[in-house]
């Protein structure tokens, strides 16, 4: 299919590319996209006009780790099939996106809500992993968010979409950004340190948290995760770190406390079908962390504004822009 762009949002995963310069020179970075079909080959679904948000990975499902779960890391999953990329006034889809991950948006659906699809799905694949939805017991499940950027509030939004009971402490060091985790339901809003260790203790009666979310990346932060857990917690990994950077942590602690350490990649076609469920009926609604939307010819000042920490979730579109 060939799309006209409406919305393509920055995600961490391009500022991450741009900052460790991991990219070639001419590549099209992008792909968080609604767009509406121009022309679509005859063997989709699709027509002329329709409204469309298209994740751009998906695995084959017949080889031994689609078949183990592991889906996200199929050889061909990362074959990119947005060409050039997202930050672009056109694109074309590839057949395998186009026949399987593509999505036709309804009406009462709008283009910012839509464009959350594929990072939402990615949340929920961490989630998912996490066991934490299958805990049933009198106990509250307690979660605890290591930092409130774009991705750290979306864990928060996907939880409560989730689970209005699960109790979600969010951690940052930025005062503005936990007064909006604060404003978007989280139970609980720390300073990152001691304080966000009694918070997670407090609001366990004692025990730590059952699941920790690292969306910062680095050796710090996923020790301070671990640490932050209950015996048998659970932390996840949920960003990237500098190039060579290795964890450290105490071996004979995460040991003996039996507690699980999981990494998390992307999202399959089965957290996309989940999270598309979510949105379509409300239950998650990310529209509010959109704080900048940008013309695509901006990209370089959008860029700024997110390294700068002066932009929460920056969106590009061909039509004007808001949050000046």
């Amino acid at each position: 299919m060939l799309l006209r762009l409406r919305l393509s949002g920055l995600c961490g995963t391009d500022l991450f590319k741009l900052e460790q310069q991991s990219i070639r020179r001419g590549v099209v970075l992008g792909h968080e996209i609604v767009g509406v079909v121009e022309e679509a080959g005859k063997d989709t679904r699709f027509h002329a006009g329709d409204r469309v948000v298209v994740p751009h990975h998906v695995a084959c499902g017949e080889c031994l780790l689609c078949l183990r779960g592991s889906e996200t890391l199929c050889p061909v999953f990362r074959e990119e099939l947005i060409d050039p990329g997202g930050f672009a006034e056109y694109v074309v889809i590839k057949p395998r996106a186009a026949a399987l991950a593509a999505r036709r948006i309804p009406e009462h659906l709008s283009d910012e809500a839509a464009m959350f699809l594929e990072p939402a799905a990615c949340v929920l694949r961490g989630i998912n992993r996490s066991s934490v939805r299958e805990y049933t017991s009198h106990f509250p499940v307690v979660a605890l968010i290591l930092g409130a950027g774009s991705m750290g509030l979306l864990h928060l939004l996907v939880l409560k979409a989730l689970n209005p009971a699960f109790r979600v402490i969010v951690s940052d060091p930025i005062e503005e950004r936990r007064k909006l985790a604060r404003t978007l339901g989280a139970d609980v809003v720390a300073e990152p340190g001691a304080a966000t260790k009694d918070a997670a203790r407090q609001l366990s009666s004692g025990y730590g948290a059952d699941v920790a979310f690292d969306t910062v990346g680095g050796a710090a932060l996923l020790s301070a995760a671990l640490e932050s857990t209950r015996e048998g917690g659970t932390a996840v990994l949920f960003a990237h770190a500098a190039a060579g950077h290795r964890a450290a942590f105490e071996i004979n602690s995460f040991f003996k406390h039996e507690r699980k350490l999981l990494g998390t990649y992307s999202g399959s076609m089965k957290e996309q079908d989940e999270t598309f469920t979510l949105l379509e009926s409300g239950l998650l609604d990310p529209r509010r962390l959109i704080s900048h939307r940008l013309r695509l010819e901006d990209f370089t000042r959008g860029v700024e504004l997110v390294r700068m920490q002066k932009a929460l979730k920056v969106v590009f579109t061909m039509e004007g822009s808001f949050g000046e």
